[in-house]
């Protein structure tokens, strides 16, 4: 039996949160397999449904951010003693601020620790998260990158022999009720400002079709309440009528199968889930060009968009085709179908399970 702890801070409506759901999910099907998740970020929060034959294990301590330093050291304490009883066979951690965490606490230890970061991977993440990822992550069993960008560049930053490049696990969103489409143009993501929902309002009121709706599925994050600014905007454009800010959703499918096309004006990525599932559900995506993650998915004027990174004029100029053409829509879509399968979940939870246990 090969026990695997997986390491997240929290497990609340992300895209890293929602792979990691996924992999814990593919993982507890496995006979030969006993999964432990430890959760030990500020909140712990648990969003995506885990099997019940998965231990999870959480600090019996609230995170006090008044005493920030003395339960960071109670935490690294957590961790090192959770694993300890665990003793698994390997480990994996997500999250670019958070992996150095991990390999402080397990610093000394002889467990197989595989780490992977689910951010720009040029991003900056400061000089005290930039040193510490320097010279830690070397320390790790191994690198799990995203994108063939993102290997070449920790290839360069942290001169680690082994690093794999595999992708996020995309759910197949399938029509089972058969929903009829609307004329919606969909985004989903967290209300950040690197998603620049503004400007995808002002440039979709620009179009100025009085037929289709935009509807945005996303909440607050990152303390920065874009939800009232943006309210604030569809007010001003007086476009109440035609842009819906839905909030946090629970079933996000049902947007994908109801809507007919999927916008995307984020400039900064990983590996952008939400593309995937967006194609999953036959969805012609537009969306900026950025490091890393969407030419991953998309195959400019095939299965999608691809525009440079800002150029909002292209992006409109696109969208409008869209949303006028029925026949190219549908081709589209039904080029993304295809060309998403190869991220199918179970592929990629196999990849990730052979690489963490078996190292290939």
């Amino acid at each position: 039996m090969n026990r695997i702890a997986l390491i997240i801070p929290t497990l609340h409506a992300g895209g890293m949160e929602r792979v990691m759901s996924q992999l814990i999910f593919h993982f507890s099907q496995r006979d030969d397999v006993e999964v432990h998740l430890i959760l030990y970020g500020l909140k712990r929060e648990i969003f995506y449904s885990i099997p019940n034959n998965i231990t999870i294990h959480k600090p019996n301590f609230e995170f006090n951010n008044n005493k920030r330093f003395f339960h960071s050291i109670k935490t690294l304490i957590y961790i090192r003693k959770v694993i300890k009883f665990i003793n698994p066979n390997t480990i994996l951690s997500f999250g670019e601020l958070w992996n150095s965490f991990v390999l402080i606490s397990l610093i000394g230890k002889s467990y197989p620790i595989y780490v992977s970061d689910r951010c720009q991977p040029n991003k900056s993440l400061g000089t005290v998260h930039n040193f510490l990822r320097k010279i830690l992550y070397p320390r790790a069993t191994g690198i799990i990158a995203q994108t063939e960008i993102a290997k070449f560049i920790y290839l360069n930053e942290f001169k680690h022999h082994n690093i794999k490049v595999i992708g996020n696990p995309i759910r197949i969103i399938k029509n089972k009720q058969n929903s009829s489409k609307e004329n919606i143009v969909l985004s989903v993501g967290r209300l950040i400002q690197t998603k620049h929902h503004d400007e995808l309002i002002k440039l979709f009121v620009k179009i100025n079709n009085k037929n289709w709706k935009l509807i945005i599925v996303g909440d607050d994050a990152l303390k920065q309440n874009n939800m009232s600014r943006l309210r604030a905007l569809i007010e001003e454009l007086n476009a109440e009528n035609q842009v819906i800010l839905a909030g946090k959703q629970t079933d996000v499918d049902s947007y994908y199968l109801k809507s007919k096309i999927f916008a995307f004006t984020s400039s900064s990525e990983g590996f952008p889930n939400v593309i995937g599932e967006a194609q999953s559900a036959g969805l012609p995506v537009i969306a900026f060009d950025c490091i890393a993650g969407p030419a991953e998915l998309i195959e400019n004027n095939k299965n999608g968009y691809l525009i440079p990174v800002h150029d909002y004029n292209l992006f409109q100029e696109k969208l409008s085709l869209l949303m006028k053409n029925e026949e190219l829509r549908n081709i589209i879509g039904e080029n993304a179908q295809i060309s998403i399968l190869k991220f199918s979940s179970i592929e990629i939870a196999n990849k990730f399970y052979n690489f963490i246990l078996n190292n290939n």
